[in-house]
C-alpha cells in the first residue's frame, strides 16, 4: 500500500512533516521519504530503507538539516520517492500512492511523445512515481498533467505534486485511497490517514472526493478540479489497513470493525459455543470486542503479539521469513487457552499459511477446539488496483488453489461468481475444503452483504472486487 503527507506552512514544516509521515507508518514497510522546499536552499530529499528499522529512526538526523515551509512526504511499500523533477513546468518534487497495471502501454506512449529515457530500478520496473511525472509533464500546466495522469492510469493514483508556491493535491480518480486536507492558524496538510494531523494541532476541513484536485498553501486551499460522482474507495481500508483511529467518508474504522463482529455474532447465534472470544492481533482485536459485546462470551486475550522488536508482520519481503516472524510475535497465555474453546476473529485468510500456524500453536498449548472468523468474504482475486498483497498471482489465494483443485484448470468467471455466492453449495464445500486443510474446528466468512452493512455507506461507492470481482 503505502501513505502520503504533506504541509504547507508559514513557518519551518519539518517537523509537522516528519511526525505525520511516521504516523502513516502501518501502510508500508520498505521506504520512506521526505522533500521540502525553502525559498533560500531550494528543494531538497532525504529517503532511506525502513525495512529492519522505523521511520522515525531513520529520519531523526533528517529533521535537524532539512529546511523548507512546503513539504511532502511517504510511507511507500515499494518504489523509492519522493522524486525531485526538473521540466518545462518548473521545478517539482511527486510522491505518490497507488497501482499502475498498464506500465507498459505508458512507457511505449511515453517514447513515441518525447520522452528520452527511465531510470530503471531493480528487477527492470520503472518507478511508477516517476512514470507520474512523465504523464504530467505531457501537458502545458501542472493541473492539465495531473488530470491527465489520472485519466491515462489503469489502476488508482492518488498524488502530491510540491512546487515553490505550494502543493498540488489529488486524490485517485475514483477515489480508491482517501485524502484529507487539516488547518490550523498558520499551516495546512494533506494526509492519507485523518488522524495523522490531530496531535500536531491541525482540525479536519476537508476530505478530497474522487478525482479532485486542489492547491495547498499556508494560508488555504484552492480548488482547481471538482470532484466526480463515480466513487469506488477500498473497502478493505476499514477490515484492515486503515488504523483504528481513522476515519473514511465519515467512517472511523475501530466503529466500523465493532459493527462487522456484532453481525458476524448474528449469524453465529445458538450455533457455535465458545469459552472465549479472541482476536488476531492486532487487527481482528475490535471485530472480536464487536463480536463478544453481541453474544456475551468473554472477549480474552490468549495469545499477546510481542511488539517491542517485532511491531509489523509484513515486514520482510520473503513470505517463509514472514511467517517465521508472526510465529516468534506471538507468546501463548496457556491458562487462557488449556482445555478452551476459542473462536477466533482474523481480519482476512489470504494464503492461509499464518493462520494456519496459529491454530496449530494454539492445540499445541491445550486448546479444545479453534473456531475461525474472518472479518470479510472469501479472498477469490488478487487487487488490481491497491498494492494491498504481496500475492504475484491468483493462485496464491487459498481459495483459488481449493477452487482449482475443485474444478481443475475450467475456472471462468462464472464458475468463480457461484463460489463467490455465500447460499451456494460451492461456497459451503469451498468453505470446508479451507477448514479441513487448515485444521479448524469450524469456518465462517463475514457475508459481502453483512461487510457492506458495517460500513454503512452507499454501496455503488465501495470497491468490492477482491471478494466479488465485480468493478
Amino acid at each position: 500500500m503505502g501513505g502520503i503527507f504533506g504541509v504547507a506552512s508559514k513557518s519551518s514544516c519539518v517537523l509537522d512533516l516528519f511526525f505525520g509521515i511516521d504516523y502513516h507508518s502501518h501502510l508500508g514497510t520498505r521506504r520512506g521519504g521526505m522533500a521540502v522546499y525553502d525559498e533560500e536552499k531550494g528543494f531538497d530529499r532525504s529517503i532511506h530503507n525502513i525495512e529492519n528499522s522505523p521511520f522515525r529512526t531513520k529520519f531523526e538526523r533528517d529533521v535537524a538539516e532539512l529546511e523548507g515551509n512546503l513539504g511532502i512526504g511517504c510511507i511507500s511499500d515499494s518504489e523509492p520517492q519522493p522524486l525531485l523533477v526538473r521540466s518545462h513546468l518548473g521545478n517539482f518534487a511527486i510522491t505518490t500512492v497507488g497501482k499502475i497495471n498498464n506500465m507498459d502501454e505508458l512507457v511505449t506512449h511515453a517514447f513515441k511523445n518525447g520522452c528520452t529515457h527511465f531510470l530503471e530500478m531493480s528487477g527492470g520496473n520503472v518507478n511508477p512515481t516517476e512514470m507520474v511525472a512523465s504523464l504530467i509533464n505531457q501537458k502545458p500546466t501542472m493541473a492539465e498533467g495531473i488530470r491527465y495522469a489520472q485519466e491515462m492510469i489503469d489502476g488508482s493514483m492518488t498524488m502530491l505534486v510540491l512546487t515553490p508556491k505550494g502543493i498540488y493535491a489529488a486524490r485517485d480518480f475514483l477515489g480508491r485511497t482517501p485524502l484529507i486536507i487539516g488547518k490550523k492558524e498558520d499551516a495546512c496538510c494533506i494526509s492519507f490517514e485523518s488522524f495523522a494531523y490531530i496531535n500536531l494541532g491541525y482540525e479536519d476541513y476537508m476530505e478530497l472526493g474522487p478525482g479532485e484536485i486542489v492547491f495547498v498553501t499556508p494560508e488555504g486551499v484552492e480548488k482547481i478540479q471538482k470532484p466526480g460522482e463515480k466513487m469506488r474507495i477500498c473497502s478493505f481500508l476499514w477490515v484492515y489497513y486503515g488504523y483504528p483511529t481513522s476515519t473514511y467518508e465519515g467512517v472511523n474504522v475501530e466503529e466500523m470493525r465493532y459493527k462487522c463482529g456484532d453481525i458476524l455474532a448474528q449469524r453465529d447465534a445458538g450455533e457455535v459455543h465458545p469459552d472465549i472470544v479472541a482476536g488476531v492481533p492486532d487487527s481482528g482485536i475490535a471485530h472480536a470486542i464487536g463480536y463478544a459485546n453481541r453474544s456475551g462470551v468473554s472477549f480474552a486475550r490468549p495469545f499477546i503479539k510481542y511488539t517491542p522488536t517485532w511491531p509489523r508482520s509484513f515486514m520482510p519481503t520473503q513470505q517463509s521469513q514472514r511467517n517465521l516472524i508472526a510465529r516468534m510475535k506471538l507468546i501463548p497465555v496457556h491458562n487462557l487457552i488449556k482445555g478452551k474453546k476459542l473462536l477466533m476473529i482474523d481480519d482476512s485468510i489470504v494464503r492461509g499459511t499464518q493462520l494456519r500456524e496459529t491454530t496449530e500453536f494454539l492445540y499445541n498449548n491445550g486448546a479444545k477446539e479453534v473456531h475461525i472468523r474472518p472479518a470479510c468474504p472469501p479472498l477469490l482475486y488478487g487487487c488490481k488496483y491497491l498494492n494491498f498483497s504481496r500475492s504475484k498471482s491468483d493462485m496464491d489465494l487459498i481459495t483459488r488453489r481449493v477452487i482449482q483443485k475443485r474444478e481443475g484448470d475450467q475456472v471462468d468467471e462464472k464458475v468463480l461468481a457461484d463460489y463467490a455466492n455465500p447460499d451456494s453449495v460451492n461456497y459451503k464445500e469451498m468453505l470446508e475444503d479451507i477448514r479441513a486443510e487448515l485444521n479448524f474446528t469450524t469456518l465462517k466468512y463475514h457475508r459481502l452483504d453483512d461487510l457492506v452493512k458495517s460500513i454503512d455507506i452507499d454501496p455503488c461507492k465501495l470497491c468490492t472486487y477482491c471478494w466479488s470481482g465485480r468493478e
